[in-house]
């Protein structure tokens, strides 16, 4: 396998009701790539956001499940899956944020 750079792991970040209600609470969330493990990730946050010299305190991981979603046409059902994805939630030290987020 190569070697990821900060990029190819952080995918984007999760913009959602609740990622932008715990952004206020120091947590933010980003979709991140499927092989990589919760060292990288915080390597890749604290590079990516390097001007606001963010430092990570935790790493949480989870992976989406794929879920089915049907959908009906002129000629019956169809019946199809969304996609697995892979999620990292990463907490920050206290007093640190990164200004993308407060945007929003």
């Amino acid at each position: 396998m190569s070697a990821l750079t900060a990029a190819d792991i952080i995918l984007r970040p999760v913009i959602s009701e609740k990622s932008i209600d715990e952004s206020g609470r120091g947590k933010y969330t980003f979709a991140v790539h499927d092989d990589a493990n919760k060292i990288q990730i915080k390597a890749a946050v604290e590079e990516l956001y390097s001007k606001e010299k963010v430092t990570v305190v935790a790493v949480n991981v989870l992976t989406s499940k794929a879920k089915e979603k049907r959908r009906g046409t002129k000629r019956g059902r169809v019946v199809g899956h969304t996609s697995a994805w892979r999620k990292a939630i990463v907490t920050l030290a206290p007093g640190q944020k990164i200004e993308f987020f407060e945007g929003v």
